[in-house]
């Protein structure tokens, strides 16, 4: 049985590998694509994305299994996977820590607009005023996706007194459905997207969703860009319509140098850094690398099985 695996994790891997594991190791996109060609298992991540994909469609007939450590999976041949009967694991939960962190410092720089503080500072201004006053007790945050990041998101907003409503597709635990939430986006003051991109979520906020919002609430994405109308928001921000958007990832990456995010009023683009801003992505996806190795080798159920009807 052959696996290609990610060089860059060998250390972190080869000494818990089966000694029947036959393992290539690539470095490259191209090396990535010769050697899934006869490959059982593969792990190939790679930035931008669409290498990741690349490298998926160039397997051969044994492909049975892929592991990534990226939680969303907008960017895989999920067609191609189901097609040809293989198994896709997801990196759900590694960076669940950092993104919810980051989702919550997102609401806490909007509510003292800290970004405005940075700038004088680098102006050498000395601020005769806090340029935010929203204090976040008693504000109310609507979270669409209450997967394992929105749980951890609601969790830390509810230690500052915030009011959290999740969303999911069930309506478990208190959260309420995906069919629900534009009537109640009146009620509250930060919009936070964290759910799976697929289908169905694309430009889930556009004109409609942001006319309904509160004129001082702001929208807080840490999922992913296409699920904003990037022309309705800016038009929104520039009218005053919402209060604000802070948006780490964004459509398309990296977001061209004239694009209007760039000057939108109101408006904090973080480049995509919520899951890198820690230093133990890799070590967690190895050990999950491995414990779902250990359990396709013995036939037993494997962690974070990906739907590829669903997209997550």
């Amino acid at each position: 049985m052959k696996a290609v695996l990610p060089a860059a994790a060998r250390p972190l891997l080869e000494p818990h590998l089966p000694t029947t594991l036959d393992v290539a190791w690539f470095s490259t996109p191209d090396d990535a694509k010769a050697m899934i060609a006869d490959a059982d298992i593969a792990w190939v991540d790679m930035q931008p994305t669409h290498l990741v994909a690349e490298a998926i469609r160039a397997a051969g007939p044994r492909l049975t299994w892929v592991s990534t450590i990226y939680a969303g999976l907008d960017a895989f041949p999920l067609e191609h996977l189901k097609a040809n009967d293989v198994t896709l694991t997801n990196g759900a939960g590694i960076n669940a820590v950092t993104v919810a962190e980051y989702a919550v410092m997102g609401v806490l720089v909007a509510a003292k607009r800290f970004d405005t503080v940075l700038r004088a500072y680098d102006r050498h201004e000395w601020l005769k005023d806090a340029p935010g006053k929203i204090e976040l007790e008693g504000t109310k945050a609507l979270v669409i996706g209450y997967g394992t990041i929105g749980r951890l998101i609601g969790d830390r907003l509810a230690g500052f007194g915030v009011g959290v409503t999740g969303v999911s597709r069930t309506g478990r635990d208190g959260t309420i459905t995906a069919d629900a939430w534009r009537d109640r986006l009146g009620a509250f003051d930060w919009i936070i997207l964290a759910a799976p991109s697929t289908g169905a979520t694309q430009a889930m906020i556009g004109h409609a969703e942001l006319q309904q919002m509160k004129r001082s609430a702001w929208l807080i994405n840490i999922a992913r860009g296409d699920m904003i109308d990037d022309e309705a928001l800016c038009s929104a921000l520039a009218g005053g319509t919402i209060g604000g958007a802070f948006l780490d990832p964004t459509q398309p990456e990296p977001l061209p140098a004239g694009h209007p995010l760039w000057s939108a009023p109101n408006a904090i683009v973080t480049m995509h850094l919520s899951g890198r801003s820690q230093t133990t992505m890799f070590q967690r996806g190895a050990t999950m690398f491995l414990e779902n190795l250990a359990a396709f080798l013995a036939g037993t159920p494997m962690k974070n099985v990906a739907d590829l009807d669903e997209g997550y």
